[in-house]
């Protein structure tokens, strides 16, 4: 990604040098914060472990632990298929929407040279479907509610 970086911020005039230098510097920074946040989190786990072992067991202690983090797991799990459910209605909406768009689009080029035939079809016609061509491009660029 840097390689393609590097030449974009050379035409933007930009220190190539400084900026991948930067780019490094930042990557080592927030890897360190992550492996201690990792530490720290693993920490709080296990006093959080000892805690719950003075008061039920360790056996029990345990087995809560455990349950709570299967339960979290499923719980993500299912957060992401519904999410995953939702992005595949959406893209299938669109899939229709797309093929009603070019069949009616290809039933209107089909129908054009029967339609040209009649002047006074010709003369009603061309308003007809300019106005209907302009509605559906409004309706498309209308934001999504």
């Amino acid at each position: 990604m840097l390689g393609l970086l590097m030449p974009l911020a050379g035409l933007l005039g930009l220190e190539v040098e400084g900026i991948g230098q930067r780019v490094k510097g930042l990557a080592i920074v927030y890897a360190l914060i992550l492996i201690f946040a990792v530490i720290g989190f693993a920490f709080l786990l296990a006093a959080g472990f000892i805690a719950l072992s003075d008061a039920v067991g360790p056996l029990t202690a345990t087995l809560i632990l455990a349950g709570s983090f299967l339960a979290l797991a499923l719980a993500v799990y299912i957060g992401l298929a519904i999410s995953e459910n939702r992005h595949r209605k959406r893209l299938a909406e669109r899939r229709r929407s797309s093929d009603a768009g070019a069949f009616l689009t290809t039933a209107a080029l089909t129908a054009l040279p029967l339609l040209t035939r009649s002047p006074m079809l010709l003369r009603l016609g061309i308003p007809a479907a300019a106005l209907t061509v302009l509605a559906l491009l409004r309706e498309k660029d209308a934001p999504n509610s």
